[in-house]
């Protein structure tokens, strides 16, 4: 089952975009940075999908207790990031499931 991006109003006054990326079975595996406009947002998807496929644009990255990682742009900017993992081999089993969620995907509009 493929993935679906999800858009949503985030901030305290509800001006800014993020989105989520969630896998066949419902879980979320990537969570955006935030945008400040929709448009915007809606690009960072499409970063998304292209970035995902390749390998060498995650980075696993210690968090203070527990590892997670980034997905970044091919200029170096962060897409979006991970939950916090367990161990690095949980963390690249959830950079594996993002690049397998971002293919074939639809956007659920909820903002």
């Amino acid at each position: 089952m493929a993935g679906k991006f999800v858009i949503k109003r985030s901030g305290k006054d509800q001006d800014g975009f993020i989105f989520n990326l969630h896998a066949g079975n419902g879980q979320v595996v990537l969570t955006s940075e935030r945008y400040e406009s929709r448009a915007s947002a809606l690009n960072g998807i499409e970063s998304v999908k292209t970035n995902a496929a390749n390998p060498a644009r995650f980075e696993l990255r210690q968090g203070s207790q527990e590892p997670y990682f980034v997905l970044k742009a091919a200029n170096g900017q962060v897409i979006g990031m991970g939950e916090h993992y367990s161990s690095d081999s949980a963390a690249r089993e959830g950079m594996a499931a993002v690049a397998r969620a971002a293919e074939g995907t639809t956007t659920d509009d909820q903002s």
